[in-house]
């Protein structure tokens, strides 16, 4: 037991839930009997719910609040539902199957308005109705840690425990595409059987179509070995026979993003559609993608029936990837230009742009943290504006465009504080309304919040 818990009292303590933070662990106040009045120190507990009394354990203390982990519910929520995992609570890939679905998204909506509050000091006039998708089975995109335990004899392959020290023990998971989510349990053997086993810290995924290529087929996954020490040739050819068997695409990583390369097929080919509007992009085994394909087609409609588009606009897509929404307003739109930072993605997008014959998509790479006053693209007029950002925002961006050319924003975030942020900059300081906004549940039993908002001059 690291020193720190020890020093902590450990006796089990009953509480009442008032609340949910926004990483989904239940919110209470443990008050001192010595001092009745004293509205207590705010305590963040694990597995719990709003509205239920729970037997707890303090587990670690700052300054500011405590933190511990539900021992027993003494009094239900309503709101309560048996996890589907039976590793919920000690894998860290999830947070709320505990709670039922359609109040997991309430609550995350509830992060959205209160980080409008909170941060931005805005209010939408409109909150837009939840996005929603499948809730299991649809992560097609992640990393999993390995790890050898020789006090187990065994490797262990999966998510991060909520101790991210260890890796959490499972042989499956409920989230993740079956594909590779029924198979964790077969990965976990197939490194434990190899003699780099304990040179391989991680294994990528992600999914796409599936390539019927006659002896090259695979279902279009593919899995992506992080190796620190070459690997022996019985090796390579354990991977190639793993990979053949469950129609897996091998890529090995012995170094930076740049040293992937296949191992089998030789030359696989990974893509994914977005039918509704005809497209096919084509994508590198470590790339970017979303990670929900069934939220993300709704996500797509979703952003461009609010930035309402007409024939003749020119529209600029920042953080734009592959063009997951460049080649979408593509084919709505006279004109498009996606920015992105990273290189590598900005010559897949224009490789995805000829690939389906769209030559009013133009890409170009830039680092939207840095001064963009000589990029060319910045000089020319637009008509909207759509952009994806990371967790950190556009705050940077959003300062050094002309705003006032643009009809409307559209902005897709997936962190609600930086959307706040910028929205409060858009609102308050640059004169927009912020006319709706709302959530889209891109990862469902998490407490990540995927959000969209859409301003108006």
């Amino acid at each position: 037991m690291p020193a720190a818990v020890a020093r902590i009292d450990q006796t089990p303590f009953e509480v009442a839930i008032t609340g949910l933070t926004h990483d989904g662990r239940g919110v209470a106040r443990r008050t001192d009997p010595k001092a009745p009045h004293d509205a207590g120190k705010a305590i963040f507990v694990a597995g719990a719910l709003p509205g239920e009394r729970v037997m707890a354990k303090q587990t670690a203390r700052s300054r500011s609040f405590d933190e511990a982990v539900t021992l027993e519910v003494l009094q239900a929520s309503a709101d309560r539902v048996e996890p589907r995992c039976a590793h919920f609570g000690t894998c860290g890939g999830c947070a709320l199957q505990h709670m039922a679905e359609d109040q997991q998204i309430l609550a995350k909506q509830r992060v959205l308005m209160e980080n409008f509050e909170r941060i931005g000091h805005v209010t939408p006039e409109r909150v837009l109705p939840a996005l929603t998708d499948s809730a299991w089975g649809y992560r097609r995109k992640g990393r999993f840690s390995v790890r050898r335990v020789e006090k187990k004899d065994k490797t262990l392959v999966g998510f991060r425990e909520t101790d991210p020290r260890f890796v959490a023990d499972i042989a499956r998971c409920e989230t993740v595409i079956p594909a590779v989510g029924d198979k964790i349990g077969a990965l976990a053997q197939l490194i434990d059987n190899l003699q780099a086993r304990r040179e391989i810290p991680q294994v990528e995924f992600i999914g796409g179509d599936r390539m019927d290529d006659g002896d090259n087929a695979h279902s279009g996954i593919a899995l992506t070995f992080r190796h620190l020490a070459p690997l022996s040739q019985a090796d390579l050819d354990a991977l190639a026979a793993f990979g053949r068997e469950h129609e897996f695409a091998i890529f090995l990583q012995p170094g930076g993003v740049e040293s992937v390369h296949p191992l089998w097929p030789a030359d696989p080919r990974l893509v994914f559609s977005l039918p509704q509007w005809d497209l096919q992009l084509k994508f590198r085994p470590l790339d970017f993608i979303q990670v929900n394909a069934g939220l993300n087609g709704h996500m797509i409609q979703h952003a461009l029936d609010l930035l309402a588009p007409q024939p003749q606009d020119r529209v600029l897509d920042l953080f734009a990837g592959l063009g997951n929404f460049t080649l979408p307003l593509a084919r709505t739109v006279r004109e498009v230009v996606g920015v992105e930072g990273e290189a590598g993605l900005v010559k897949r997008a224009r490789e995805n742009a000829e690939h389906n014959g769209l030559t009013n998509a133009q890409f170009y790479a830039a680092d939207l943290s840095k001064d963009l006053s000589g990029e060319a693209w910045m000089r020319e007029g637009f008509d909207r504006l759509l952009l994806d950002p990371p967790r950190s925002g556009a705050d940077f961006v959003l300062t050094q465009l002309p705003l006032k050319q643009f009809k409307r924003i559209v902005y897709v975030s997936c962190h609600p504080a930086s959307l706040a942020r910028d929205a409060g900059y858009l609102v308050r300081e640059k004169g927009w309304k912020l006319r709706a906004a709302g959530v889209m549940d891109m990862f469902p039993h998490t407490a990540h919040v995927e959000s969209i908002a859409m301003f108006e001059r």
